[in-house]
């Protein structure tokens, strides 16, 4: 449908990611989208190429990593406007013991002050997941309560388990009844069913799970997975359509999900001091390693390689879901891939 976009995934599939889908909405109509390489390209570390390789397709399946934090939120959200959750009261309500300055806002704009992540995997490894969570949700503040930002997965993981507390149901459920069930999200959700297996993309080579070759199917994340896949911070598998529901759902105003309000909330600048873009509640605004042109555009990335983009202003929402850590993280070209992505998307809304 663009062959500007068909150029720009063919020119970083493979080098950039083994597979890439690309998704742009204008007033919710979808003005381009374009899809490169194989699901399964290699299968280890040594880039060796795999006997089988499937092609992408649009609607292929990916992990979504970090945008996971998202439909957290949305799901803690619609907690609050039941009453259940309050943004601004102390989380040892559910959590008795925790610092009492420690609050859902703070937790969802990374000012809690507590550690960038936790390796629970490693450090309890013959723990069952919900002894890992109690050790997870029970990590000390170590840093300045209220700012400044540090990027915090266990906090994210903490809001989950909140969620979970006050909605009484397991994070998975919430999110399905609350977020994915309401807008028809189909092909949204943890730990992935076998059915879905075909459509689903590679990752990492990690030779410590179960299973032939590069992980497929399991969460990337080493501490989701040790969670038993279901977490506040990573998780969620999905298609680059249902992301993109999702991000014209909150580019709407959130209905059946939220009400305007509570998005509008979501949506402002709460404040957060030293990072190097605005912070809503769990999502980024101006985030420059997604948005390229797009500068007051919200939305977030993820450590696989996807990202979600929503510019209200110019009334766009664009998904780039790939796995540009298969075989091995760290390869070079995301961020200019999403920015190119960004910029095209900004030409089809002039």
């Amino acid at each position: 449908m663009s062959d500007r976009l068909d150029a720009i995934l063919a020119e970083a599939v493979p080098g950039t990611a083994s597979a890439a889908v690309a998704v742009i909405a204008v007033d919710g109509v979808v003005a381009a989208s374009s899809v490169a390489g194989e699901l399964v390209r290699y299968t280890d570390l040594e880039f060796t190429l795999a006997p089988v390789r499937p092609a992408a397709q649009r609607d292929s399946i990916f992990d979504l990593a970090s945008i996971s934090k998202l439909f957290t939120t949305a799901a803690v959200l619609s907690l609050t406007e039941d009453g259940l959750a309050g943004l601004d009261e102390p989380v040892a309500r559910w959590l008795p013991g925790k610092d009492p300055r420690v609050t859902l806002r703070r937790l969802l704009t990374h000012t809690a002050g507590l550690q960038a992540t936790r390796r629970i995997d490693l450090e309890l490894p013959d723990a069952d997941p919900a002894a890992r969570l109690a050790a997870m949700v029970g990590t000390p503040v170590t840093g300045e309560v209220g700012g400044p930002y540090l990027y915090t997965d266990v906090g994210m993981v903490t809001v989950g388990r909140i969620a979970e507390l006050a909605g009484g149901a397991p994070l998975d459920e919430l999110v399905r009844a609350r977020v994915t069930g309401p807008l028809g999200l189909a092909d949204t959700g943890y730990n992935p069913g076998a059915d879905k297996l075909p459509r689903i993309a590679a990752t990492e080579w990690k030779p410590e799970r179960p299973g032939p070759g590069c992980v497929r199917g399991q969460v990337h994340d080493e501490t989701a997975y040790g969670l038993g896949g279901v977490a506040g911070h990573a998780g969620i598998f999905a298609t680059a359509d249902d992301v993109l529901r999702f991000g014209e759902n909150l580019r709407l105003g959130g209905g059946p999900v939220l009400r305007p309000e509570t998005v509008a909330e979501m949506l402002r600048d709460q404040g957060a001091e030293g990072a190097a873009f605005r912070h809503g509640l769990g999502v980024r605004i101006g985030d420059p390693s997604i948005v390229g042109p797009l500068e007051g555009a919200f939305g977030h990335s993820g450590f696989t390689g996807t990202s979600l983009v929503v510019d209200p202003v110019h009334r766009l929402t664009v998904v780039l879901l790939t796995n540009a850590v298969h075989p091995v993280r760290g390869r070079d070209g995301i961020r200019a891939l999403r920015h190119a992505v960004a910029t095209e998307a900004l030409r089809l809304a002039q």
